[in-house]
């Protein structure tokens, strides 16, 4: 395969979601919290944020919350230049982003999963001998022209069409971690942002490629979204997906077994909202305080995974909270 990312020009509306939960602006009355609030960043954080959002101006409906998705990358530089107040990233803050004022919360956990079209012709062998790392590795970082005879183990010979991510993005990014690599490593053809990826492969019977989980499966349904279907990973490599690794029916499915470590870490990981310094805005403060404390009940009925309590003390801690003093937090392992 040439090494080659070429962007795909899809629809922008779709790729570049953004969602205002202001609801209307409304004067505050005495004593009541109010502001502005805005996130932009990560595709696989959009979704939780949204909810997040909508339960916090239940409590506070006079603080407006301003929501947009461009990617990993996007959501760090805007909030350590001061144009939103949270950055939204799908993957560890680096050294050097904290050195310049990154203050990463984690709260969520997910994961990245490789994903195919349900007419692939080889469909049937690919599902029940699954990917294994060795095989993945091949395909993004060597660029192998390989064909889905090859991956299946059959007679097939049409060629492999590998889709990566052509934005700085936190899905590449634990995607390549899992073959021990960086983002800049991954070949194949350039798409931006979760919902362009999705589509490529939707659109094309020979595609595979990579998508958070939220992409991959439909919300309501909680099965692979329509034309995909998702590539399960042989963890073990013997070559065939056994018992233990076969939990990709639904999206329930995979969260259960994120929660419990059978889907591998990398491409499982923590999600962050990441803040410029610690933060001052009062309406700012609250929100985490809520994502960080009641907000996570609503993480695993969105697809997410609730985090660890010392994970989430640490955040409130950075606050000057503590999770006694939440008495209604309900985060889980």
């Amino acid at each position: 395969m040439k090494n080659r990312v070429v962007t795909l020009l899809l629809l922008a509306a779709t790729l570049a979601g953004t969602l205002s939960c202001g609801g209307g602006r409304r004067k505050a009355a005495a004593g009541e919290l109010s502001g502005d609030i805005t996130l932009s960043g990560a595709f696989a954080l959009y979704p939780l944020a949204v909810k997040w959002a909508e339960e916090f101006r239940k409590l506070h409906p006079a603080v407006n919350i301003d929501i947009s998705a461009g990617g990993a990358g996007k959501g760090i530089t805007d909030v350590l230049s001061g144009v939103v107040d949270l950055g939204m990233v799908s993957r560890e803050v680096y050294a050097p982003e904290i050195d310049k004022g990154a203050v990463p919360f984690a709260v969520a956990k997910d994961a990245v999963v490789p994903i195919l079209n349900v007419e692939n012709p080889a469909i049937e062998q690919l599902l029940a001998k699954g990917l294994t790392r060795e095989a993945a590795t091949r395909l993004w970082i060597g660029g192998e022209d390989m064909t889905w005879g090859t991956l299946a183990a059959s007679g097939e010979r049409s060629a492999v069409h590998v889709y990566t991510r052509s934005d700085a993005c936190g899905a590449a990014e634990t995607f390549a971690l899992w073959m021990g690599r960086k983002q800049e490593d991954l070949n194949g053809t350039g798409v931006f942002g979760d919902p362009g990826i999705a589509q490529a492969v939707q659109k094309d019977k020979l595609g595979v490629g990579y998508a958070n989980l939220s992409y991959a499966y439909d919300e309501t349904t909680r099965q692979p979204n329509p034309g995909l279907a998702v590539y399960p990973l042989d963890v073990d490599g013997d070559g065939r997906i056994g018992p233990d690794e076969n939990f990709y029916a639904t999206k329930d499915d995979v969260v259960a077994a994120i929660a419990d470590d059978r889907y591998p870490s990398p491409p499982a990981r923590n999600l962050f909202l990441v803040t410029n310094g610690t933060p001052a805005k009062p309406e700012v403060v609250a929100f985490l305080k809520f994502i960080l404390t009641e907000g996570q009940k609503y993480n695993n009925p969105a697809g997410y995974i609730a985090l660890a309590d010392e994970l989430l003390q640490a955040g409130l801690t950075l606050l000057g909270e503590s999770a006694a003093q939440n008495p209604d937090s309900t985060a889980t392992e």
